[in-house]
């Protein structure tokens, strides 16, 4: 029996996971290749060079060290970030290398690539202060294209007449026709708002040959089906087409990407300037496909440098203004007209800025671990306290303290209903006696907060005080008192506390809590699975909620399916195993009783899932010969050497069939029973982890854990977890993470503790 195109089946899961399991070819049953060989990382667990000191991090109040102290001394570095002495030192070095090149700031960011030790700012000193650069210099930012007119014959049409636009209003129109078919396009909110801001712009525009006011008149999918063709398009371009184009936006993204601050190169983020587009919001927003404008220069802010050269806005435009102030870390900003917000281009996430904004925050909350004791038998004698003001104030800290409630604030009457703690209104609590109380309300991004908790009695006595009547629904719980107030009070007993604090502390010390309830045994994928349980435990905490994804039914179904032909493998090898020694069975009946664990119904499903991937690998393979036969300007393959290839599966396939009827597989002469148990053992190792993996996807499919693991938990816990527990940080963060918290990944060792 030949089986040689019979292909492996792709790895479905986590990406970044690095899962090992892949179901195994027909021509590799009886000669199992080895278990590929780990990568091997150092140390810090990032790639990074193995670091000699270790940053010993001291609490203002306290003279131990809270990490472990390194037992050699850290050189103080030459240069600081803040202060006279580093300001003429970086001033001195900028002006000795930089100065010929200020007028040209693309050269001067595209500096020729060399070694240069990283820079590690978490080693240096005075991180605090109000200054947040010495110099910056950038190339500005970039827009999005303008707009290019569709052809004379693509249009929308009114009341089955085609409709003439000028180019503004057919941009917009273009908008909504490419979103036709999802569901906010029939959102009636949506439909309302988009048609609104639609005519108004046709009005702007100049007006149209047609007079429209019925949306249910408008006719967009001619210009739907246009945009569909452009996507086919350019979804069957070939490799080279697409690389070609790759490498082109790259080009013109290039000079935006970097900036020079102190100095050194570091990485913008989002230097690309909103496109225009219908705002879609989350969940019942009441703004929901409202226009989003285009921004130009005019409407934009830069800030940098006074010796740096302004960068040019595009022909015809000037800038809104242009700002030297070093006390803020932003580079650009403008006001967007949908909730008249101010946005900001700021530094990438593994930048030392950034970094050194997300050390703060989390040592910050770290050191609330000294007055938590003190906050927490405050609020509760206050809880009785016989001013109305101070038993609100009293009562939302506990939320706040004890179910991580955000503190809320005002909006206006255009925004989404979310709410807060302070926000809550009569109809958001439901008390049961004696103390459950039934949360039900839009928190952040419209997520509904939906839980049934007992609190102490007295909480529950003062909730059922502040829902007394004449209070009825609409009304405010907590009408005494506000976000600021409560953070004021916060600010007495510890610098920079807010009621956010609460929740980055309550989040890491529930994950720390978690983490030491693991037990430090068993395989990597079970110990990842265990770390994702914690990790869904603080995110149940934090109410990231997420929807169930469309594509999840789909990929828990490819995961199931892996499993099946694995152990449709195995149970064909266990068979090999009996045709060279029959005997075998009686001597261990155990090890083969999983023989009629599949029927037949399971096989014949497995074969047609193994002969549907390897036609699909040959048609793959060779479309993309010929694009590169093309693309050398060589001969094409001709279809008969596709022929060729499907006639050898469709061989297999009846080689396929007559195993199923006979129940005996075929092997080479040269397998032994020992290799063949030797790959029984390795498919039960993949079974294991896949089922792992399988059963971690339906644990998560409605918890976030991206967000408490991003902005919640400190990260040198998930760094200690992979230390001590020998889980590769890959397996933990996705390379995005590995590079935000890099200062973590080698700040932290195995005995750290939040």
């Amino acid at each position: 029996m030949t089986s040689d195109n019979i292909p492996n089946s792709n790895p479905v899961g986590n990406e970044d996971s690095g899962d090992e399991s892949e179901s195994i070819p027909l021509a590799q049953i009886d000669t199992l290749a080895p278990t590929p060989k780990k990568r091997k990382s150092t140390k810090n667990g990032n790639g990074a060079t193995k670091r000699k000191k270790r940053l010993v991090i001291k609490d203002e109040d306290d003279d131990e060290p809270l990490a472990l102290k390194s037992p050699v001394k850290a050189k103080k570095p030459k240069t600081k970030l803040n202060g006279k002495n580093g300001q003429e030192k970086v001033k001195k070095e900028t002006s000795q290398t930089l100065d010929a090149q200020l007028a040209t700031p693309t050269d001067l960011i595209k500096k020729e690539k060399e070694e240069e030790e990283t820079y590690k700012w978490w080693e240096a000193q005075d991180m605090d202060g109000e200054q947040k650069w010495e110099s910056l210099h950038h190339n500005g930012v970039m827009f999005p294209p303008e707009y290019e007119p569709l052809p004379s014959h693509v249009k929308m049409y009114y009341d089955g007449k085609p409709v003439d636009l000028a180019p503004a209003a057919e941009e917009v129109a273009g908008f909504f026709a490419a979103m036709l078919e999802t569901d906010h396009a029939q959102n009636p909110v949506f439909q309302k708002n988009f048609w609104n801001d639609f005519l108004q712009v046709v009005k702007e525009s100049g007006g149209a040959n047609v007079e429209m006011k019925d949306f249910t008149k408008a006719d967009f999918t001619k210009m739907h089906a246009h945009f569909e063709m452009l996507k086919e398009q350019k979804k069957n371009m070939s490799r080279d087409e697409k690389k070609a184009l790759k490498e082109a936006k790259e080009k013109e993204e290039e000079p935006y990407k970097t900036c020079l601050l102190n100095g050194r190169k570091e990485q913008v983020g989002n230097f690309r300037v909103e496109p225009p587009g219908l705002f879609r919001g989350r969940g019942a927003h009441p703004k929901t496909g409202k226009l989003k404008k285009r921004v130009y220069p005019e409407d934009i802010t830069l800030n940098l440098s006074k010796e740096c050269k302004v960068p040019e806005p595009p022909a015809g435009h000037k800038w809104g203004e242009v700002r030297h102030d070093n006390t803020v870390a932003w580079l650009a900003m403008w006001k967007e007209n949908i909730s008249d917000s101010l946005k900001y281009v700021r530094f990438a996430a593994n930048s030392s800025v950034k970094g050194q904004s997300d050390f703060k925050k989390f040592e910050t909350a770290r050191n609330l671990k000294f007055h938590i004791d003190a906050i927490r038998t405050d609020y509760t004698k206050l809880l009785k306290d016989p001013l109305m003001q101070n038993r609100q104030m009293a009562t939302a800290t506990y939320l706040i303290d004890v179910f991580a409630l955000r503190a809320g604030g005002e909006k206006g009457d255009d925004e989404a209903d979310t709410v807060g703690c302070c926000s809550l209104r009569y109809e958001h609590i439901t008390l049961k006696p004696p103390n459950q109380v039934i949360f039900d309300f839009l928190g952040k991004d419209s997520i509904r907060f939906y839980q049934e908790v007992e609190v102490d009695k007295q909480v529950f006595k003062n909730l059922r005080i502040f829902k007394k009547p004449p209070k009825q629904p609409g009304d405010d719980l907590f009408d005494r008192i506000s976000p600021p107030m409560l953070n004021k009070q916060f600010q007495g007993y510890m610098k920079g506390l807010t009621a956010k604090v609460f929740r980055t502390y309550n989040a890491s010390k529930t994950m720390q809590d978690q983490i030491d309830l693991i037990p430090n045994e068993g395989t990597v994928a079970e110990k990842v699975v265990r770390f994702n349980a914690a990790n869904r435990t603080v995110a149940i905490l934090c109410n990231h909620q997420r929807t169930v994804s469309k594509t999840h039914g789909h990929s828990v179904q490819r995961i199931h399916d892996r499993i099946k032909e694995m152990m449709w493998q195995k149970i064909r090898t266990k068979k090999m195993i009996l045709e060279l020694e029959p005997g075998l069975r009686r001597k261990d009946p155990k090890y083969f009783e999983e023989l009629e664990d599949l029927s037949k119904e399971d096989e014949q499903h497995v074969h047609h899932l193994l002969l549907e991937r390897a036609r699909e690998q040959a048609q793959r393979k060779f479309e993309r010969e010929n694009q590169k036969l093309k693309a050398e300007g060589k001969e094409l393959l001709s279809s008969s050497v596709l022929d060729e290839k499907m006639e050898k599966i469709k061989e297999q396939e009846k080689d396929l069939a007559e195993e199923l009827k006979t129940g005996k597989p075929v092997m080479k002469s040269t397998t032994t029973v020992e290799k063949l148990k030797a790959q029984v053992e390795k498919l039960d190792g993949r079974i294991v982890n896949t089922t792992f993996q399988l059963q971690d996807k339906e644990d998560n499919s409605e918890v976030s854990l991206g967000t408490s693991k991003l902005n919640y938990i400190d990260p040198r816990l998930t760094v200690m977890f992979s230390k001590k527990f020998d889980v590769p940080i890959e397996k933990l963060f996705t390379k995005t993470l590995r590079d935000k918290f890099k200062w973590a990944i080698e700040s932290a060792d195995e005995n750290w503790r939040f």
